[in-house]
């Protein structure tokens, strides 16, 4: 059973996903669409709070630290 902050994270890093991911595909920046894709996938794996918002804020700083 997931907890109420377990599933707001997860809708909030899903949200910014998607944004990455239209971003990506319209600029065709490989890294930005790839973090999008991760920030979609990866709530479905993790089920702990506080390493859910450690890996989301690294993939939504990713972009910005890895240009490909």
């Amino acid at each position: 059973m997931e907890s109420t902050s377990t599933i707001m994270w997860a809708m909030l890093f899903g949200a910014v996903g998607v944004g990455f991911i239209l971003y990506g595909r319209k600029q065709r920046a490989a890294m930005p669409l790839m973090s999008g894709v991760a920030l979609c996938l990866f709530p479905y794996f993790i089920s702990n709070v506080y390493l859910l918002v450690i890996t989301g804020a690294a993939l939504m700083a990713l972009p910005y630290f890895v240009r490909i």
